[in-house]
């Protein structure tokens, strides 16, 4: 079987061709060590191109306390990690590489000629000109009796001696594109502490619509609307209706408290605002005027606007009762109950939540378990929306993991 040795300066292996491990690869050259980046796929950055299908959202401007709120509960974790490496020091970065970068009306942040492709060649020339070795079609195993890495490429496989290891594999999400969770029984079995991988980011499936509203409507958009979970604020936005139940971005705005909703009772309850900026008392006025010999659907539609899948779902999750009283269906307007049961699977999410929790890990992502073995991006136990959080929390975490791993051989 053939075998690699460490080459002299030390020689540090990065598994992983995504944001966070060609991160943590530049990071280590930068430190003078011999790197070798490791992924399973034809070629690397598979699902950042992916992401930059129809315009690569790379970060967002907001304020910094705003956007490192967007981390939930793993907020003040990433902001230690923020805080080396944010979304502005992310656009300088890639303003370094000749790209040039402009804030949209949403407050995220484009290349702007909105494609990852140009980036990511630039990176990569960037990184091989600095000595950075990146091999494609091999596929980290884990490691020997002997603490080699193992790792299967098409000739066979190979071992791999090296003096520290950066783990950059993904979650869970879009195995097809290189994150399939194949890591966590290797990390597992040396008992590193890791939470479940769930999806994020995702879609969310109802008991079941009627058969009517799927053939007629399913993949069909709801914009200018707005949703909530029970006891928050609504956020506006669109999303959409499908087969099964419910995705789009404003979903996924809200998939991690639905998942955790779900979770600990079974079922989780979405309220849809048909009409965000039109109060109750108006909506119920207008409902109440005479309609004459109009049909409800075109009094909706001539008083409210409300016509096509909107009126559908209305007519789909109200009752007769509720569609004869002008108060009662005002409310229902304002808040009509979509009850969720599950998350589409995990390999569907645009992202996953669970990981290698933050308490195996020291400052530097090194595993307390496995000392020498650094972790970074989204196999890291954290989770946020979409918007360019995802990326830049991934930039994050791959350059401290470079950095703490060349501080680390230098000291040892």
């Amino acid at each position: 079987m053939p075998e690699l040795r460490p080459a002299s300066p030390p020689l540090v292996a990065v598994i992983g061709g995504g944001p966070a491990g060609l991160m943590a690869a530049e990071a280590l050259a930068a430190a003078g060590m011999t790197v070798q980046v490791f992924d399973a796929m034809p070629s690397v950055g598979r699902k950042f191109l992916l992401a930059g299908v129809g315009g690569m959202n790379i970060t967002h401007s907001e304020q910094y306390p705003a956007f490192v709120s967007r981390y939930a509960e793993r907020s003040g974790e990433i902001d230690g990690l923020l805080r080396d490496f944010d979304g502005q020091a992310l656009r300088q970065w890639i303003h370094g590489l000749g790209i040039e970068t402009f804030v949209g009306t949403s407050g995220r942040v484009f290349p702007c000629d909105m494609k990852a492709a140009p980036l990511l060649r630039a990176w990569l020339k960037r990184l091989r000109d600095s000595g950075v070795v990146i091999h494609t079609r091999h596929r980290w195993l884990g490691w020997n009796d002997d603490g080699s890495l193992r790792i299967a490429y098409p000739q066979g496989e190979l071992n791999l001696r090296t003096d520290a290891l950066v783990l950059a594999l993904g979650g869970g999400s879009w195995a097809r594109l290189g994150s399939d969770g194949a890591w966590v029984p290797l990390l597992a079995e040396r008992a590193v502490d890791i939470s479940p991988l769930q999806a994020s980011n995702c879609g969310f499936e109802v008991a079941g619509w009627s058969e009517l509203l799927v053939n007629k409507f399913a993949g069909a958009p709801l914009k200018n609307i707005a949703l909530s979970v029970p006891g928050s604020a609504a956020r506006k936005g669109e999303f959409i209706l499908t087969a099964q139940g419910v995705e789009g971005s404003l979903v996924y705005a809200w998939s991690a408290q639905v998942r955790e909703a779900i979770n600990r009772a079974g079922k989780a309850t979405l309220l849809l605002d048909l009409l965000p900026d039109r109060p109750v008392d108006k909506i119920a006025q207008a409902l109440a005027k005479p309609r004459g010999s109009r049909s409800m659907a075109k009094h909706l539609h001539s008083q409210l606007g409300i016509d096509g899948v909107k009126a559908a779902l209305l007519r789909e999750l109200t009752d007769q009762a509720t569609f004869a009283d002008p108060q009662a269906l005002a409310a229902a307007i304002k808040a009509l109950p979509i009850e969720l049961l599950r998350a589409r699977p995990l390999d569907e999410a645009i992202s996953s939540a669970g990981g290698v929790r933050f308490e195996g890990v020291d400052e530097g992502l090194m595993l307390r378990q496995l000392p020498g073995v650094f972790c970074a991006g989204e196999m890291l136990d954290w989770e946020a929306p979409t918007g360019g959080y995802l990326l830049t929390a991934c930039f994050a975490s791959g350059l401290r993991a470079g950095r703490a791993a060349a501080d680390w051989l230098k000291q040892a």
